[in-house]
């Protein structure tokens, strides 16, 4: 609402208007006399309200309600056509991107193989983005042009200074400076880029076990490592971005990853937390063996169990969260079982006891994270009706 005068008549009815699209989005189809309810606002208002709406192409009636004494009431819900976003999760072996309308149902996708170290492959980065979101778009009719806003989770955090992407030297295509633009460009719309991990974070907060916790950290154990921190509600980023790359903590018996944050474009060092708890290091643990089987030994289980609680144990000191969230393949393939084995652990290694959970997130939380976040900032810009 930028250039209007607090509690002048316009700001007001903006206020009333973000109030009532925020009720149509998170509880559906409302009629007249409800939204009043809700909003405290009366029957002539509530009325003119949604007439405004309707107008603007922001709502749009859905039938009525019956089974009341008098006229059936007619239901208002947010008209999915008023806007869209894209999402997309880029990972070392591809790019996934959806597209969905404003209440969030997704209406195409897309997935783009790509290895991401392939020599093919570096040098062709916005390309495949472009390819990607083209991907999402072809089912549903719509082009560059109808996207109120397009997020990128990837590994790694684009530095506020530099602008270049940093603590991902395994998707080397990715580190131009001129990468923002060289995807703006592409997309034909501007684009943000956010940490992958932060994103699973998102998806927790709307969706999954961190829904009624404002201090919470999500640890991330797949291929690499890392953890999102989100305090008061608010993700905590850094100076450069680099906030919860725990991925290169150092341990006791672990190798230290020189080389891993600092060379940020060369190759990742392995050491640190990471070499500890990651996904090939629970593979090598075991032999080989495939993550399901190697965390149903209970050997295997309780080393990977004791790594974990060290490494947590500092994280815990620091932050003090209510809630730590385990996630990712490690996560997923130990379970409850694994839970319970780290939660046994931590006993004794930090004063702070946060409760321990493992993500139940259903899909790619990264891609749901990314989708979270386009549709959250194209309604602060398509609901500003000041």
């Amino acid at each position: 609402m930028a250039g209007t005068t607090p509690g002048t008549p316009r700001v007001l009815r903006a206020m009333n208007d973000r109030a009532a699209l925020d009720l149509l989005v998170s509880q559906g189809p409302l009629t007249r006399t409800r939204i009043g309810e809700l909003t405290g606002l009366s029957k002539p208002t509530a009325s003119q309200l949604l007439a405004r709406l309707e107008d603007a192409g922001l709502v749009r009636s859905t039938g009525s309600q019956s089974g009341r004494p008098g006229p059936n009431a007619v239901l208002y819900e947010i008209n999915p056509a008023a806007a869209h976003v894209a999402a997309l999760s880029v990972g070392p072996t591809g790019i996934d991107a959806v597209v969905a309308d404003i209440t969030g149902t997704v209406v195409g996708s897309c997935r783009v193989e790509a290895d991401a170290v392939a020599e093919d492959v570096r040098h062709r980065t916005a390309q495949l983005v472009a390819e990607a979101v083209d991907g999402a778009l072809r089912p549903t009719g719509l082009g560059h042009d109808d996207l109120d806003g397009v997020v990128v989770g990837t590994p790694g955090a684009i530095d506020p200074h530099t602008g270049q992407l940093r603590y991902a030297p395994h998707l080397p295509g990715w580190h131009s400076r001129t990468l923002l633009a060289d995807l703006a460009e592409v997309v034909g719309r501007p684009v943000v880029i956010e940490n992958d991990v932060n994103l699973a974070a998102v998806a927790e907060q709307y969706e999954g076990v961190a829904q009624d916790h404002d201090h919470f950290v999500l640890v991330w154990l797949d291929e690499g490592v890392g953890a999102a921190i989100v305090l008061g509600g608010t993700l905590l980023r850094g100076a450069t971005g680099g906030a919860g790359e725990i991925g290169y903590m150092p341990l006791p018996g672990a190798p230290l990853a020189r080389g891993g944050a600092a060379d940020w474009a060369g190759p990742d060092a392995g050491g640190g937390f990471q070499s500890q708890v990651s996904c090939p290091a629970v593979r090598d643990l075991a032999g080989g063996r495939s993550l399901p089987d190697a965390l149903a030994d209970e050997a295997v289980r309780a080393e990977v169990a004791r790594r974990l609680a060290v490494g947590l144990a500092s994280v815990v000191a620091v932050i003090d969260p209510e809630l730590v969230v385990l996630s990712g393949l490690v996560a997923q393939a130990g379970g409850e079982e694994l839970r319970e084995r780290v939660e046994a652990e931590m006993t004794g290694l930090a004063l702070p006891r946060p409760l321990l959970r493992i993500s139940d997130i259903e899909g790619d939380p990264i891609l749901t994270g990314a989708l979270r976040t386009a549709l959250a900032q194209a309604r602060d810009s398509v609901f500003d009706t000041a």
